[in-house]
């Protein structure tokens, strides 16, 4: 195991931890089932049932949460797709059609995150609901899906960082990743009598960060001093730790004729935003004197 992988193997080393033949896919009946669509599937699930429970201790009827869940869940993927192909234009420009071939893979968070946030904005304008009071009830679900999901992309053997031989470092068989994903500082740590790369498993680092973050939320939401302020947390939360992961990725979507990594760049901004937001709102309160404040 120290010099030769198995192709479906996957291993941590330094924790002592070697994994066989773990798969991607299973067949049932014949069609083929990508983990990774199961593990979404459940984190969507999980997270929309955290959300309704959320819902009925703020007082709001969980139907709600259901009925928005479905506009969201349709619209987060579409977002996902197009923020992805956006951003890496020239693996779909030549094969249009390949642009709906969803099972390759090719889905980014931040496009579900805008997608399903502008959905909320629009329905609650159309059922009359409380955008920050609906955000503040959706993030702890979307976050607990972001933590569940996130192991989508260990079974795919994706979003995986540079080199390292820290602690958590994850060994991949070079033929289960796709090779645009193995830089040179990867490929030059590769010692000769090898077939595998050892990798930040920064799936697992943004899923443990989520976790941390979800405790946060969940602890602190009787204490939130204004509507929204929950959201504002998720925002600037997850971008401060989305920042320095995507930093070290090797899957990076970059700015079109640059080499600015843009989920980088939105994730610092949406920190930066979210935190000013905050204190604005904070000091606004302070100098009327009111416990609370409903924003809309």
């Amino acid at each position: 195991m120290q010099d030769i992988m198995g192709n479906m193997d996957i291993a941590f080393p330094n924790l002592g931890i070697y994994l066989r033949n773990v798969p991607k896919s299973f067949s049932v009946f014949g069609f083929t089932i990508a983990f990774y669509g199961v593990i979404i599937a459940i984190g969507v699930l999980g997270g929309v049932l955290l959300a309704a429970h959320v819902a009925k201790l703020e007082k709001l009827d969980a139907d709600v949460i259901w009925d928005f869940a479905i506009y969201a869940i349709i619209f987060s993927i579409i977002g996902a797709r197009v923020y992805y192909v956006v951003f890496s234009w020239d693996r779909y420009k030549d094969d249009l059609l390949s642009v709906f071939n969803l099972r390759n893979g090719g889905l980014a968070i931040y496009g579900a995150v805008i997608a399903a946030f502008l959905t909320m904005w629009i329905y609650c304008r159309k059922k009359k609901q409380s955008f920050l009071q609906l955000a503040d009830i959706c993030v702890p679900g979307l976050v607990l899906g972001q933590v569940i999901g996130r192991w989508g992309n260990f079974t795919n053997r994706e979003v995986f960082g540079e080199y390292t031989d820290s602690l958590l470092a994850m060994r991949l068989p070079t033929q289960m990743v796709r090779a645009g994903d193995i830089s040179e500082t990867i490929a030059a740590h590769m010692a000769e009598g090898t077939n595998y790369i050892q990798v930040h498993p920064t799936f697992l680092y943004e899923s443990l960060w989520n976790l941390a973050l979800l405790v946060l939320l969940l602890f602190y939401r009787k204490h939130k001093k204004f509507e929204g302020e929950q959201w504002l947390l998720y925002l600037g939360g997850y971008g401060l730790g989305r920042a320095w992961i995507e930093g070290i990725r090797t899957d990076t979507l970059f700015i079109p004729h640059t080499t600015i990594a843009v989920s980088q760049v939105l994730a610092a901004a949406l920190f930066v935003v979210s935190l000013m937001a905050d204190l604005f709102v904070r000091r606004r309160l302070k100098k009327s004197g009111a416990p609370t404040e409903k924003i809309q």
